[in-house]
This record gives C-alpha cells, structure tokens and sequence, in this order.
C-alpha cells in the first residue's frame, strides 16, 4: 500500500475522490494533502431541493485545516468542481469532509466543540492556533441549527437572572427550563423586552405563553413586568439569592451606622455577613459575646431577622 492509498484509508477518502499526492514540510511542521476526483465523475447539489447528478462544469481550489498528524497541523486541499444546475446557476459542490464553516473539516470542527465544553473558545483557539472569533462563529452555526429542532412544548417552570463579563459591562438575560435544568435562551439586555424575546422564542419553538406555571427570578422591576405581561398564568418566586444579597446588604449598613458609636463593632464585617455555620472558632466567640444582652446591638438584631428568614427557607 503507497501513502496516498494509506491517507485515503485514513481519512475515509472514497470514490469518486482520491489522494492525489502527499507533502510534508518538517520546518513549518506542516502536512498538505491534495485531493482530487475521478474524470467524468457526477455530484449531487448539497440543496436538498435540487435534484439529479452532474458533471463539473468547473473547478475551484479550496482548503481546510484538518486534525493534527502528531504534532503537525494537516490541511486538506481539493480541486473542488462546481456544478451547474440551471442555466444561470453555478453552485459549488461540498465534499463529505467539509464543516459548516469556512476552512475546517468536520472532524475538526467536532475536536473543536469537544474542546469549548472543557475550556473557554480563548483557551482553544490558543491550543488550535486559530483565531477566537472564527471559533465563535462555527460554535454560532451548529447552536443556531440545533435550536431549529428545539421543543419547548412542555416548559412550564422557568428561571430567568442576568448576567455580565464584569460589574458595568453588557449584560445578558439567561432563561431555564427549570425541570430539565438547563438553559434555553439567552439574549442581550436586561429589561422588559428580554422576557418579550423570549415569550417569542417558546412561541417559535412550539411552547405556549399560558403554560408557564412559575417563574423564578430577582426582584427586577423589568423582569416581574415582562413576566406579568407574557404570562398570564405564572406565580412569581423570587429567586432565595437575590433576596438575601438584599437583606445581607441591610445588615451590613446597620453595622456601619452603629460602628461609629460602638467600638465593639470594628473589624466584625465578616463576622454579620457569614453564616453561621461558615464563622471561624475565633469569629464565632466573638459573635457569641457581641450578642450579649447587655451590648443590645442593633447589628445582633439585625443579623437575627436574617437568621429567622432562612429558616423560613429552610422549613
């Protein structure tokens, strides 16, 4: 068996194309095999629409980054024919290894999302020497043609929060299907019109308005109208984080008004904001004197509500 015989076993290369030829440049650490097909050979149209076989009208060179032979970054390269199909209409044949975006392979394209589910699209383009936004353009192609096939009939729990990079950067709105625990939409915003965009969404994908039951998000002014506008049916719950990062921020300002007038308060900052079950030994015996009738400390009462508020939770 010669080498092009070899590749063509290796790649799954079958008629009517074979391995023209094979070269290997060790100082560029680079692989380059070029493809070609039999004469006289017919393609179909990759346009399920368009129907019959046939003859290349003419060709185009084309290339892909394939996987890595070792250590060496393998490309293929391919007399590619276009066919023509109408009488103003040329189109170019896709061979089978071809990706959906320009310039990869399908086996390389598979590596690549096998690789973002592990690592951010930096970190991979940084490991496939290949830029990032290329990356986040293929990963955008095969979200956008797996959503097409999204049900979202029987989504009746929702989760919504926003997000962003870093404090004062875009956000974005994330909504879950809560039983299925996973997310299924995410767009740019965070007012109102994220939920619209979203009820627009579940529409799109065969889910109804009416059959959310709950919603579980913060106590955004944006999202509780979105939701009351959309869905009729929901029950807001407001989402256990949000509220107590509110009642935490209320301890933490009645700690800071009292310190002024009780020393006894410096340095206990962390001491209000952790939970019990997380204080130190030493942080705990110092709660545990603070919390001394004689002090009467607005700050121990304060930290009470917000213990008598989780157990609500808790029960």
């Amino acid at each position: 068996m010669d080498k092009e015989n070899l590749f063509e076993a290796a790649l799954s290369i079958e008629k009517p194309w074979f391995i023209k030829n094979v070269e290997f440049d060790p100082e560029k650490k680079r692989l380059d095999v070029h493809i070609d097909f039999e004469r006289g050979s017919t393609f179909t149209c990759a346009d399920p629409a368009v129907e019959g076989e046939f003859k290349a009208y003419d060709t185009v060179n084309k290339v892909w980054r394939h996987l890595n032979f070792f250590e060496h970054e393998c490309y293929l390269n391919c007399r590619t024919p276009r066919i023509k199909i109408s009488e103003n209409e040329i189109r170019l044949v896709s061979p089978p290894w071809e990706g959906k975006s320009k310039g990869f392979t399908l086996l390389f394209e598979a590596l690549i999302i096998q690789l973002c589910t592990y690592m951010t699209v930096l970190a991979v383009s940084r490991m496939v020497k290949e830029s990032d936004d290329k990356i986040w353009r293929m990963l955008s192609k095969y979200i956008e043609e797996a959503r097409k096939n999204e049900d979202f009939s029987k989504i009746k729990n929702l989760g919504m929060d926003e997000t962003s990079r870093k404090k004062g950067h875009d956000y974005i709105s994330l909504f879950a299907d809560l039983d299925e625990k996973r997310v299924v939409y995410v767009t740019k915003g965070k007012d109102h019109t994220t939920v619209d965009r979203f009820a627009k969404d579940l529409k799109d994908h065969k889910g109804e308005p009416e059959n959310i039951e709950n919603v579980s998000c913060d106590m955004s002014p944006s999202f509780i109208k979105g939701v009351n506008e959309n869905f009729e049916n929901a029950k807001i719950t407001f989402d256990k984080f949000h509220i107590l990062k509110i009642i935490n921020k209320g301890v933490d300002e009645v700690r800071k008004q009292e310190v002024t007038m009780e020393p006894l308060l410096k340095k206990t900052k962390y001491i209000f904001l952790k939970n019990n079950n997380n204080l130190t030994n030493e942080q705990g015996k110092k709660l545990e004197s603070l919390s001394l009738p004689k002090f009467n400390l607005k700050s121990v009462r304060a930290l009470h509500i917000r213990e008598n508020f989780q157990a609500v939770y808790q029960s």
